[in-house]
């Protein structure tokens, strides 16, 4: 059960109670014992030694007195070192902080992380080396913060270094946003009235100031209440009367640039009974101060966010903390929106924030002035002081993975840190992911249904359209029949959302005369036309040319543009109903701070009638005015070489045509697509989550895919594509050979070219590894890749992806 399996496949021992935390920990604590219960067991006779192994009391005294500390790096060597802490700093440092320390021969010291303390004993200490230098007065992390460290580094094999840098964002640990300040404050030692009078009336005016003020002040602020220069200042420094302090401050209070809210109305909210009854269970958990995992499923317009809130708001009562992560930065704003109305303090973490901004917010969750944290992943690590609750909305959405290292998911992530915690963890989805929906079958997780849109409104009625009969089409993107339906909505004074999740012009520029397809030169893949600035581009590694007017191997003039994506579809829509008000939302024109909430409190206000975009217009949003859902292409992500390629369909086309039908007006859909009898887009036609999970759990399980099983996925890549290759045919020998020594059943397959064989320059083989507990893949690849090393001159890098939710 890969979502869920950190309460059985991280244990050996069979025990139920203990947190996937707490066994690492304890494997850790036996691993370090080994050495002392070899012996035999305690309390069991020993045969005395003859000779005398204790070493000398004096020696004893002298080893109790040493304090080291151990230090990773996020660099290799990674680490952990034990280096001695100095006598003025044993008060001060704790795990979690960073340090600076000397590393072999390298001139300058290193940043590293300290994990933990110990004073006392501790073996060949002559030879640990000073710490140089401690770089924060505070631990940036808590203790369980730095037990959540470990469990990441140790699951997804990511040295801890690298995982403290991902949990403690770049802009905090640079202390982007702020300032050193020099305050002053009198020399208590030498202000005895006797010298005070001694001084000239400037100094005397200027000391007893600050005496009086009895808060530290700078000097221009001093100069400006004593009504002095700065002379008399720095004659009173120097004579001992005052004592400079320096102090690191935000250089604004509110470096803030967002709106207040996205302009939806305030109205209140009365819960339906299904509401009420969610509302009762999450609160039961809460009460009981266990870990406890819920899902829950409620169908699109169900009104999952207000029971959010209003579980938030139960725990506030008691001055405990919530995370509440959403999926899309294009949810930010509106999710931040409902949550302001209803909460003084809330914290807004996304990617489009400066540093300033972000390191503003991070620093005042972690003072504890904040009650709601709204984000997406990295909100997951969100510093609040006394957490007592998580929530992660659209739960199945693949960006809750993080794709580079550490590649860690965000639920999982949040699962570990909720059962460390014993706060509940609430997963809320119209499409859950199957592995919440496996946790529910096989009791990890406790479901919760809510199967009844709020005021009994109906779910809105899907329209498939097969394109591949030829009076269905018409000659550009849009069928007859959604040309119809948006002419009937517009009449109607309704909205319009218009799915296609390809950006640009055209996917594919190719000659007709000799076939050739314009790619890009570093990852062989096709270059994507886009009409803005007429340019040709890489969307894996941002390449980019001039579109070229004939083609540049053989120079034929009639260069084609083939393909669809949503600079082509907004010129059609636009062409098609000139009357109509158009935006288009995908990553090109939602690059600037603000974008997404600009465009969304306008398409809200009525301003647009037409909202066209990829797919972060599909979840979430809640717009009652939206009559109609058009999807372009359902079968865009269908037929990908991946085992996920059906459930991605289904939730994709579930989640946009849940966008309608959410006012007094009811909704419509239209689907077009050239495969409507797959199973997928037909229980997406129908609404019928059950079915398609029943269906999707059949064809898992002949291959034990997850959440039946657990995949692992080894990517190595280099620039020599043979040489590449001998690498990974040297890794899967080393699996191979983990495999027979731990005795396990683990599945090889690889190396093989992936569906992207060349990527940013460089050749790529990828290893797929499947057992059925994540504990056996991990000890496996943990074996064969402990001590594997690559020459350098060969220049070839392996990355491993634990539960890895792209194939390409």
């Amino acid at each position: 059960m890969p979502s869920f399996e950190s309460e059985q496949n991280h244990r050996d021992d069979g025990d139920t109670n203990r947190s996937p935390i707490d066994d690492f920990e304890l494997d850790n604590l036996d691993r370090g014992r080994g050495q002392a219960s070899e012996g035999g067991k305690p309390g069991s006779s020993q045969q005395a030694e003859l000779f005398e192994t204790d070493p000398p009391p004096w020696e004893l005294t002298v080893e109790a007195d040493i304090a080291t500390a151990k230090i990773v790096l996020s660099e290799a060597p990674y680490g952990p070192y034990d280096y001695r802490i100095p006598e003025q700093d044993r008060e001060h440092i704790k795990p979690g902080m960073r340090v600076r320390v000397p590393l072999g021969r390298r001139r300058q010291p290193m940043i590293g992380w300290c994990i933990s303390t110990q004073f006392g004993a501790v073996k060949q200490s002559g030879k640990l080396r000073d710490i140089v230098e401690i770089l924060d007065d505070e631990p940036l992390c808590d203790p369980p913060l730095v037990r959540l460290v470990a469990w990441i580094s140790h699951y997804y094999q990511t040295p801890m270094g690298q995982v403290f840098d991902t949990l403690i964002p770049s802009s905090v640990r640079a202390n982007a946003g702020t300032r050193e300040r020099s305050y002053l404050t009198p020399n208590e030692s030498n202000c005895d009235e006797d010298q005070i009078e001694k001084l000239p009336k400037k100094q005397q005016s200027a000391l007893r100031f600050l005496i009086a003020a009895a808060r530290p002040m700078t000097a221009s602020e001093l100069m400006v209440h004593a009504e002095c220069t700065r002379g008399p200042i720095s004659a009173l420094e120097s004579k001992g009367f005052l004592k400079t302090m320096v102090r690191r401050e935000m250089t604004t209070s509110t470096p803030m640039r967002w709106q207040k809210n996205d302009g939806e109305d305030t109205s209140a909210h009365t819960l339906s009974s299904e509401q009420r009854v969610a509302l009762d269970r999450i609160n039961a958990a809460i009460h009981s101060g266990k870990g406890k995992t819920l899902l829950l499923h409620g169908v699109t317009g169900s009104g999952k966010t207000e029971v959010y809130i209003r579980a938030i708001e139960h725990v506030v009562k008691f001055g405990r903390g919530a995370i509440v992560m959403v999926p899309e930065i294009s949810l930010t704003p509106q999710t931040r929106g409902r949550f302001e109305r209803r909460f003084d303090g809330v914290a807004v973490l996304h990617s489009q924030m400066t540093p300033a901004e972000r390191h503003f917010q991070w620093q005042r969750i972690r003072r504890g002035e904040v009650q709601v944290v709204v984000g997406p992943r990295s909100a997951v690590f969100a510093p609040l002081p006394r957490l007592g609750l998580i929530v992660i909305d659209e739960e199945h959405d693949a960006s809750f993975k993080q794709d580079t290292q550490p590649r860690y998911h965000a639920r999982k992530v949040a699962h570990a840190r909720a059962m460390s915690l014993g706060v509940p963890l609430i997963l809320g989805s119209a499409t859950p992911s199957m592995e919440s929906w496996h946790a529910t079958a096989s009791g990890h997780a406790e479901l919760i249904t809510m199967k009844e849109r709020i005021y009994n409104r109906p779910m809105p009625n899907v329209e498939l359209v097969d394109l591949r009969i030829r009076d269905q089409r018409s000659r550009g993107a849009i069928s007859r029949q959604l040309h119809q339906a948006t002419v009937d909505t517009l009449k109607e004074n309704g909205q319009v959302i218009l799915l296609l999740n390809r950006r640009g012009f055209a996917t594919t520029i190719q000659c007709p005369s000799c076939g050739h397809v314009v790619a890009c030169p570093d990852c062989d893949m096709p270059l994507t036309h886009h009409r803005d600035g007429g340019k040709a581009v890489c969307h894996y590694c941002d390449y980019t040319i001039a579109t070229p007017p004939w083609c540049p191997a053989c120079r034929y003039d009639g260069i084609r543009y083939g393909g669809l994506g949503t600079q082509k579809l907004e010129v059609e829509v636009k062409a098609r109903f000139p009357d109509a008000r158009v935006a288009r939302m995908d990553s090109d024109t939602m690059r600037r701070p603000g974008s997404h909430q600009r465009v969304l409190s306008a398409f809200r206000s009525g301003e647009l009638n037409i909202l066209l975009g990829t797919q972060m217009i599909a979840k979430g949003l809640d717009f009652p005015n939206v009559l109609l859902v058009g999807v372009i292409n359902a079968d865009s992500a269908l037929h990908f070489p991946d085992f996920r390629a059906a459930e991605r369909t289904f939730q994709l086309v579930t989640q946009v045509a849940g966008r309608t039908g959410r006012g007094s007006r009811g909704g419509r859909v239209v689907v077009q697509t050239f495969t409507p009898e797959h199973p997928a887009i037909q229980a997406a036609s129908r609404h019928d989550y059950l079915q398609f999970a029943t269906d999707e759990m059949v064809n898992r399980r002949k291959f034990n895919y997850p959440p039946l099983g657990s995949v692992a996925r080894i990517i190595i890549r280099g620039v020599v594509e043979e040489v590449t290759e001998a690498v990974a045919d040297s890794l899967v020998s080393r699996l191979e050979a983990a495999r027979l020594a731990l005795e396990t059943e683990v599945r090889i397959l690889g190396p093989a070219p992936p569906p992207i064989s060349k990527l940013r320059g460089k050749y790529r083989f990828h290893i797929l590894l499947q057992a059925t507990q994540a504990s056996i893949l991990g000890e496996t690849i943990r074996r064969a890749t402990d001590s594997f090393t690559i020459p350098e001159k060969d220049d070839v890098q392996f990355v491993v992806d634990i539960d890895p939710m792209d194939m390409l």
